[in-house]
């Protein structure tokens, strides 16, 4: 096949040494056309216009970033040749004077970036929380730590009520197997897991846990405790369910006075002391117990809350 044609075209596009030194620039940064003017000291009308050419040849592509565009060099996009032709013109246009110069300005150029960065965090410190809510939401950083799951994990999320937990934990483990034992709940949860293929949904009684022993990697009692007349049962059904060296996270509510909850809620116990959850946890057969207070949320009406974490003995 006659490849001369290209090889010309390439020849072409690479045969100004402006193009070559807009190309030294966007092979080892992204940047805009004002931040190539100041580099190059050109004009915007003469950038643009070889940006064009390199655009038009597959040098160079863009993406947009707010009102401007970020060129970089299309390397993944050029054949083999065109790659060689290019590390050979690279290396005779280095050891011009201009291209000193390019890198000393490129140079400025992205520290004044940095500085406008840094700039912008020194008078934002103080509302940066706020902001990072408005724009990401309030657990973006939590949903993002899922991605450090273990992939191969089965996951038991005991007394999982509407599915939640289940629902964001499934696309990170390898199973997750939730147990609910209210009718009401039991039904929300299936219409919000029904289509997820790695969870499973059971009716049970926490104190009689519908699964066989050995068959949980992890298990989830969030929430849950406080409602039940036994957790030292639960945590020992859990125990049981649990292959040895595995793990329990319960999330719960600090101890508390707020005695309307019974009544509203139905809740039977009024949060638990590190104390007492230790001793139930070690008598199911648990070790390295490491219990946290976690941070109170501003927002939140409910009582402090608390995560304890344990290991099924070996």
């Amino acid at each position: 096949m006659n490849t001369a044609p290209a090889i010309l075209g390439w020849m072409t596009s690479l045969a100004d040494p402006t193009r070559v030194r807009l190309l030294r620039l966007v092979e080892r940064h992204e940047l805009t056309v004002v931040e190539l003017c100041a580099v190059l000291q050109l004009p915007q009308s003469t950038v643009s216009r070889h940006l064009k050419v390199l655009a038009d040849d597959g040098w160079v592509d863009w993406r947009p970033e707010g009102t401007s565009r970020l060129y970089h060099m299309a390397v993944d996009g050029l054949p083999p040749a065109a790659r060689r032709l290019w590390t050979l013109t690279r290396e005779q246009m280095s050891q011009a004077i201009s291209a000193e110069q390019d890198d000393q300005r490129l140079t400025s150029v992205l520290a004044e970036r940095q500085s406008r960065s840094q700039a912008f965090f020194s008078s934002s410190a103080g509302k940066w929380d706020k902001l990072r809510r408005e724009l990401f939401g309030e657990r973006f950083d939590v949903l993002g730590l899922l991605a450090l799951l273990d992939p191969t994990w089965r996951v038991g999320d005991l007394g999982c009520g509407t599915g939640q937990t289940s629902e964001m934990l499934s696309p990170y483990v390898r199973r997750v197997i939730a147990v609910e034992s209210s009718a009401a709940m039991f039904k929300a949860a299936k219409a919000r897991l029904g289509n997820l293929s790695n969870v499973e949904l059971h009716r049970g009684d926490l104190n009689a846990l519908p699964l066989d022993d050995g068959t949980l990697d992890v298990a989830l009692l969030h929430l849950v405790l406080h409602h039940v007349a036994e957790p030292a049962a639960v945590l020992a059904q859990a125990a049981r369910a649990l292959v040895p060296g595995g793990r329990v996270l319960i999330i719960d509510m600090q101890r508390h006075e707020r005695r309307e909850y019974q009544h509203q809620m139905g809740h039977v116990w009024l949060g638990f002391e590190p104390e007492q959850l230790t001793g139930w946890l070690t008598d199911a057969g648990f070790t390295g117990v490491r219990i946290h207070p976690l941070p109170a949320d501003p927002a939140a009406k409910g009582p402090a809350l608390l995560s304890a974490v344990a290991v099924r003995e070996k």
